[in-house]
């Protein structure tokens, strides 16, 4: 068996609202070095599970594809939520049917713990208000799930973790100011998750998938830290693909353009989408709670700027500073 793991953000470039990264971690029969093989098993699965659940399109896939119309929401929840209804049973979680997170303190633990991260506390109580799914109808989220990890223990595969991390403006613009540029920090979370996914098989062969890091091309001394490795062999650094060898880590690592046609890329892209949204939606009911005339915002350059200046008094108000709201990009 080899281990797969796929990360992806969602919120790189937004003034509001938390940068999200998110990774995937699975176990599919084949050869490690035969990614184009291990991948498009995988899209097969997920492709018949598609069919078979009655969905228009693949449920996993590059998120920018599923986020889009007016269901746009719906369709990223419940591709978030078939994920995570498909995680191994655990202490915590022993159902042996798919089941749907509750809550949002449910969905963190799901993802590690880590989504909780350092959400700012005048937003945590609209946090804690959520019930998943918003949008998405509870049978379809189900269905998919169960459609899904049939598809995937035929072909011997699974899914065994979903992980994510979210890191806050007060936390970004902290960075910011220790010397790091957004890059950095999307880099050094991103290979912390991976790393840490890495251990669930340290003795079976990996294989790690990424979305392509800004306009990054380099990033053996990264992997070298991140991985507690002395060894990091160079395969390719191009414009479209950066690619490392771990020997003693028995890993190899891939920054790819355009990574998120993968599946395990994709399902982590689509779960950073749904956090963010989801912190967003809470960002939104707080701040709104407390100017009932304030326009809801996605936190996107232009119209961030426009809720800064509506806002002004309002977080002022509330005495929390604009280095806990808005983040320097």
């Amino acid at each position: 068996m080899t281990l797969v793991i796929g990360t992806d953000e969602a919120g790189y470039g937004p003034n509001l609202g938390p940068l999200v990264i998110a990774a995937t971690a699975w176990h599919v029969p084949g050869d490690p070095g035969d990614a184009a093989a291990i991948a498009r098993g995988l899209e097969e699965a997920v492709a018949e599970a598609s069919i078979a659940a009655g969905l228009k399109g693949p449920l996993w896939t590059d998120s920018k594809l599923v986020h889009r119309g007016p269901r746009g929401f719906a369709a990223v929840e419940r591709a978030a939520l078939a994920g995570l209804a498909i995680l191994p049973p655990s202490v915590t979680q022993p159902a042996t049917h798919p089941a749907l997170p509750p809550d949002w303190q449910s969905l963190a633990a799901l993802l590690g713990g880590a989504a909780t991260g350092e959400h700012p506390p005048v937003e945590a109580a609209a946090l804690d208000g959520l019930r998943p799914p918003l949008e998405a109808d509870v049978d379809g989220c189900l269905r998919a799930a169960t459609a899904v990890r049939s598809s995937l223990a035929s072909r011997s595969a699974r899914l065994c973790a979903i992980r994510c991390r979210v890191v806050q403006p007060a936390e970004f613009n902290t960075l910011l100011t220790a010397g790091l540029n957004k890059s950095d920090i999307l880099s050094q979370t991103t290979l912390d998750l991976a790393a840490s996914l890495r251990t669930i098989a340290a003795d079976e062969p990996a294989v790690i998938w990424c979305d392509r890091h800004g306009g990054r091309r380099g990033y053996a001394p990264l992997l070298i830290h991140h991985f507690d490795t002395p060894l990091v062999r160079v395969l390719e650094e191009a414009s479209d693909r950066s690619a490392y060898q771990l020997p003693e880590r028995a890993c190899t690592v891939e920054f790819t353009v355009g990574g998120e046609g993968r599946v395990p890329v994709a399902l982590a892209s689509l779960t950073a989408k749904y956090v963010r949204e989801l912190a967003m939606r809470a960002f939104n009911t707080f701040w709104s709670g407390r100017a009932p005339a304030l326009r809801p915002t996605a936190g996107y350059p232009v119209d961030a700027g426009r809720w800064r200046e509506d806002a002004a008094d309002v977080v002022a108000a509330a005495g929390c500073g604009w280095e806990a709201v808005w983040r320097r990009v």
